[in-house]
Formats: structure tokens, C-alpha cells, sequence
């Protein structure tokens, strides 16, 4: 990739359109709203609370990310969306019950303001949900050309140049890509044709891509990573990234298991399980959906540990992921881990990991990261996969020769030297050249 001539700049307003406006598409507006008046403060964001270096330790420079890169402001921004239910910001936001009385009532007025657009919904898809905010539309073009009058509908009311997506809907059943995927005359002959291949979220996809509007999968579902979208994106230069947003007992394991290979500790078994009572347990309650999160939880360790590397190490490990639907619990998911390692000699150990986590606070903070950075990179010309934010996504798309990066600190690396690269900063190895003169 070659690096930006130019970077435009973050002028005007930024539209963030999210599919899916539930727990975690409102906990983020209402986030970014109570982050503008001073309420609360936006931790967990890079863009936000983030610093990058700069040249050699010795100099001490470490400016903010957003003062580094230009970054549209929250100030910026402006929230729309489409939704499966009717209700509204605020009262999706209480529904969810992620957030306390006294936050939701600073912003009511503006959040109430926020209404969803209808949905594109394939009952096939998501076997748990039924909503009444749909479509009219049966024809699959003729509901991407639905989504694509909405988008241009919202930039013309809101006084936008440009607009990012960021899928923070259900998870789809798993599907593996066929014929319809390989190309985007394929695609698009598809969607006249109504291909039962052609999942919502792959509609939304292509809706945007046609608008100019990048687009990031939250989800573990079959969408950015087609070579359907990936030609779209390099026709219309709308990027793409994704996939899955990394945040309870999937971020454990990426902080985890690097160090375990860095020590050269084996590993036999990890066991996971995970009980949460919102939208997206029940949804991940029906099996086939299940099995869209289960491959993208379980190839996490794979590509950190390499066993075919150290199969002494990692060759005989066994890895079992469950998620349970439990209504009590409601967005306060709980994540726990067994994993029996071993070390010197052969000799067993044992670490337990009980993560009491709350599942929007943590996802929260990654749409606005992505809005922002993919926002970036369509105005430094950055179509394609954007492998580079690999750091925010469980099972991250990348290059077919090449395999993921799910190391979370090699994933950080590379999102900090990309930032490095596109303003045209040395890039930091940490080889330590400075106490080393040539």
C-alpha cells in the first residue's frame, strides 16, 4: 500500500450509521453524547484516551492520538441507524438497562431524538427475533437500494459529506461463502435474483460500499470478508474492516495467551463458558447462530499459539468454547476460564479467570474507535480490508495469503505504525538504535 500523498481533512460533520440499534449501538451514542458535556469521560477509547511515540524514547514525545492523526471531534458527530424495533434511542437505552437513570436523563431530549430507520431482516438469519420495523421491500436489490435512499436521505437531512457504518446488530447464522460471493457481478445478479445466500448484513454491506460509506462488521457474521465486497471497496474506495468486536473473555485470552508463548509455557486445555442475559444471548441461544460466535472464539488461540510451530507445546490442546443464555444476568455478562498449563519438566499448573464484565461498556468504546479510524482512512485513500485495525475485531479479516494477527500487543503495534506511517513518522521496533551509533 502506498502511503497517502494527502489526508483531507476531518471538515464538516461525520455520520455514524449503526445496523442494530440495542445495547450496544445506544450505550455508544449515549456515551459520545454524556462524553460532550463534560459528563463522563470516554475510557476505553484509543482515539480518545490514547497517546502514540514519536521519534526515540530520548525526546519524550507522546502526543494524543486525536492530536496526532486528524480525527473528527465528537462534537462531530451525528448518530442514525436502523433497528428491528421501533423505540428509540432512549427507550432502546432503557430497554437495554446498561446504563444508570441519571445518565440516560442528562441526554433524554437528544437521544429521544434518535429514531431507527427500518431494518433489513431475513427471519433465516436470526431464528430468535421478530420485529415489526422492517422493510416492506422481498426483493434483496430492492431492499439495498431501500438502505442506499436512507443513507442519502441521511446525509442530505443532516448536512453530511460523509457518513461510516458500523454493524452493531445480531449475530447471523453461520453460512459459508458460495458462488454468489466470488465477484461482484455475481453479488449484484444475486440480489435481483434473491439469492438465499444473501444474508441482511451482507444487503447492508453492499448498500453502503455503493454510497461511499465505509464499513465495519461488529459481528462474527459472513459479510467484509467476501471478495464480492472487497472488489466493491477497491471500485468505490468506501473501506472495510472486521470482524467481531473483541471485548469479554475473547480480549482475556488475546492479553493471555501471548505471554503464555512468550514464556514458553505449554498449554493442554482451555476451557471457556460464558452465561448473559441480553439481545445477544438470546440470540446466540439458537445453535446455528452459536456456531457463527464459536468459530470466531475458537480461532483466536490458534493463530496466537501456532502449535504447528511448538507441538510439544500447543500440538495437544483442547479448546472448548460455550455460551449460555441466561435472562438474570441481562448486559453484566460473565466470562470464565480454565486453562491447565504446564512448565518446567512437564510439571501441571492451573489459572482460573473469572471476568464479571458488562458486554456494551467494553463494545462501546470500539464503534467509536472504528467510526473514527475508518473515517481516517477513506480520507487518506485507504480502500480494501483495513488489517490494521485488527486490534479491535476476534476474528480479523485479512489478506487470503496470509493468516489473521490476533496477538492483542503485535495488533496494537501495528495500528500505532500504521498511524506512524500515514503522517510519514519512523516506525517504532524497539530495536533500541538510539544507544547504538552507527
Amino acid at each position: 500500500m502506498e502511503r497517502p500523498v494527502e489526508i483531507q481533512p476531518a471538515s464538516g460533520k461525520l455520520g455514524v450509521l449503526l445496523p442494530g440499534m440495542g445495547a450496544v449501538g445506544t450505550t455508544f451514542i449515549a456515551g459520545c453524547l454524556l462524553a460532550r458535556k463534560g459528563i463522563a469521560r470516554p475510557i476505553g477509547s484509543l482515539t480518545q484516551m490514547g497517546t502514540i511515540r514519536v521519534g526515540k524514547r530520548t525526546e519524550g514525545t507522546s502526543p494524543a492520538v486525536k492530536d496526532f492523526v486528524p480525527l473528527a471531534g465528537l462534537d462531530d458527530l451525528v448518530f442514525g441507524g436502523w433497528d428491528l424495533f421501533s423505540d428509540n434511542a432512549l427507550e432502546a437505552a432503557r430497554n437495554a438497562d446498561v446504563l444508570s437513570r441519571d445518565h440516560l436523563d442528562a441526554i433524554a431530549d437528544e437521544l429521544a431524538a434518535i429514531e431507527p430507520m427500518k431494518a433489513v431482516f431475513f427471519p433465516e438469519f436470526v431464528k430468535r427475533l421478530r420485529g415489526e420495523n422492517v422493510k416492506e421491500q422481498t426483493n434483496k436489490m430492492e431492499l439495498a437500494e431501500a438502505v442506499r435512499e436512507d443513507i442519502r436521505r441521511f446525509k442530505k437531512d443532516n448536512g453530511l459529506d460523509r457518513a461510516v457504518a458500523i454493524w452493531c446488530g445480531s449475530t447471523e447464522v453461520h453460512r459459508e461463502p458460495t458462488d454468489v460471493h466470488q465477484s461482484l457481478a455475481a453479488f449484484e445478479e444475486g440480489l435481483r435474483n434473491s439469492d438465499p445466500a444473501i444474508s441482511p448484513s451482507q444487503v447492508y454491506c453492499y448498500a453502503c460500499l455503493k454510497e461511499q460509506v465505509g464499513y465495519a462488521n461488529g459481528a462474527p457474521n459472513l459479510t467484509e470478508d467476501l471478495p464480492c465486497m472487497v472488489e466493491l471497496s477497491r471500485e468505490t474506495g468506501a473501506p472495510l474492516s472486521g470482524k467481531d468486536f473483541k471485548t469479554g473473555q475473547t480480549l482475556m485470552k488475546t492479553i493471555l495467551a501471548p505471554g503464555l508463548r512468550a514464556r514458553v509455557l505449554g498449554i493442554r486445555g482451555w476451557f471457556s463458558t460464558n452465561i448473559l442475559g441480553n439481545r445477544d444471548g438470546e440470540v446466540l441461544d439458537d445453535p446455528e447462530s452459536f456456531k457463527t460466535k464459536e468459530v470466531s472464539k475458537l480461532g483466536v488461540l490458534e493463530t496466537i499459539l501456532q502449535p504447528e510451530l511448538q507441538p510439544e507445546l500447543y500440538g495437544e490442546m483442547y479448546h472448548k468454547v460455550r455460551i449460555n443464555y441466561y435472562p438474570p444476568r441481562g448486559d453484566q455478562k460473565e466470562g470464565w476460564d480454565n486453562i491447565d498449563i504446564f512448565g518446567w519438566l512437564g510439571y501441571p499448573m492451573q489459572i482460573k479467570v473469572d471476568f464479571l464484565c458488562r458486554d456494551s461498556i467494553l463494545a462501546a468504546p470500539l464503534v467509536l474507535d472504528l467510526a473514527l479510524f475508518m473515517d481516517l482512512a477513506q480520507r487518506a485513500g485507504m480502500s480494501g480490508i483495513q488489517e490494521w485495525l485488527s486490534f479491535y475485531y476476534k476474528s480479523p479479516a485479512h489478506a487470503p495469503a496470509v493468516y489473521p494477527e490476533n496477538n492483542l500487543f503485535v495488533q496494537l503495534s501495528k495500528l500505532k505504525n500504521t498511524l506512524r506511517w500515514m503522517k510519514g513518522e519512523d516506525l517504532i521496533t524497539h530495536l533500541g538504535t538510539e544507544y547504538y551509533p552507527e
